[in-house]
C-alpha cells in the first residue's frame, strides 16, 4: 500500500488548509488512517485518527475543535483529508499520513506512510 500526501503550503495564522492522503489500493477500507506531524528539532506527534468505517475519531487536544478528519472511499478513491481551520503558528510542521490495522496514537504502530507534505503558519 502507498500513501500520497498533499495539500500543506504557506497560510496565515487563523487561515485553512486542507491535507489529503490517497491510497494506493482499495483494501485500506480495512485500516485505520492518521495523521501525524513533526516540526524540525522534536518528535513526530499524532495529530488525528479515523477508524476504517469512517465514523469513529480521535484528535489530539492541541487540535481538537480546529481540525477534522474524513475518509471517502467510495468510487475508490480511497482518501483521507484533515481539514484545518483557525491555524497557529505552532501547527507549523511536515504532516505525515500514516495507515494500520492499529487504531494507535504511536507512529510506531503503523505500517504505510506517506512522504509528509510541508504545513507553514505564518504570524
Amino acid at each position: 500500500v502507498q500513501l500520497q500526501a498533499s495539500g500543506g503550503g504557506l497560510v496565515q495564522a487563523g487561515g485553512s488548509l486542507r491535507l489529503s492522503c490517497v491510497a494506493s489500493e482499495r483494501t485500506t477500507s480495512s485500516f485505520a488512517t492518521a495523521w501525524f506531524r513533526q516540526a524540525p528539532g522534536k518528535e513526530r506527534e499524532f495529530v488525528a485518527i479515523i477508524r476504517w468505517n469512517g465514523y469513529y475519531t480521535e484528535y489530539a487536544a492541541s487540535v481538537k475543535g480546529r481540525f477534522t478528519i474524513s475518509r471517502d472511499n467510495a468510487n475508490a478513491k480511497n482518501t483521507t483529508y484533515l481539514q484545518m481551520n483557525s491555524l497557529k503558528p505552532e501547527d507549523t510542521a511536515v504532516y505525515y499520513c500514516a495507515a494500520g490495522y492499529s487504531s494507535s496514537w504511536r507512529a510506531s504502530d503503523y505500517d504505510y506512510w506517506g512522504q509528509g507534505t510541508q504545513v507553514t503558519v505564518s504570524s
